[in-house]
């Protein structure tokens, strides 16, 4: 039960990369009051937070409304969980989701979604879907242990950028792009396992 917790709370703190997000939320709330922004920050972890706790606890019905087996969306969340890893290793201009600049205080987006709450973190969270109870308590304490490390990071993050500077922040999350592509591997080859199983 501690491993599974363990596991699992690791993969959503790299599928969600709050250290990676610094440099986003760091630019998206430049333009609003220094007052506001923690407010903000954790508007938007909480709108985040739950998304991705509907998408667990409902994840089985929407599979099931849309016809979808968990080995698609195992092999197909590994393959966005790849794709988000190798902008992670080898970032491009504007970011890991692509160009955030808004001179507005954000809203839902860049924020909550895609940067916390992105089509890995759902695809993610949606494998969690569980009958199980006890499963279900374990993936939910991890969840929400995740957005405790959200919050404990974004709230700081302007003051962890000057302090580790660019260099190490953009290190940190190459790191973290390398162990994501490790495990979208992982992900993808248990989806084609399962999938060979049902042939």
């Amino acid at each position: 039960m501690a491993q599974d917790f363990f596991q699992t709370l690791i993969l959503l703190v790299i599928v969600t990369d709050p250290f990676g997000n610094v440099p986003i939320f760091v630019s998206a709330l430049s333009h609003v009051s220094p007052e506001r922004r923690w407010r903000v920050i954790v508007r938007e972890c909480g709108i985040a937070f739950i998304l991705l706790l509907l998408f667990m606890f409902f994840g089985k019905n929407f599979l099931t409304a849309l016809q979808l087996s968990e080995i698609s969306i195992r092999i197909g969340g590994g393959v966005i969980l790849f794709l988000i890893a190798l902008r992670m290793v080898f970032p491009q201009e504007g970011g890991i989701f692509g160009d955030t600049e808004d001179k507005h205080e954000p809203f839902i987006v860049p924020l909550a979604i895609p940067a916390l709450a992105g089509p890995s973190a759902l695809a993610t969270v949606l494998l969690f879907s569980s009958d199980n109870n006890q499963e279900m308590l374990v993936h939910l304490g991890a969840l929400t242990a995740v957005a405790v490390v959200w919050l404990i990071v974004l709230l700081s993050a302007e003051r962890m950028q000057r302090v580790l500077g660019a260099h190490v922040m953009t290190a940190f999350e190459r790191l973290m792009g390398l162990i994501l592509a490790a495990m979208s591997i992982e992900m993808l080859l248990t989806g084609f396992r399962e999938y060979i199983k049902t042939l």
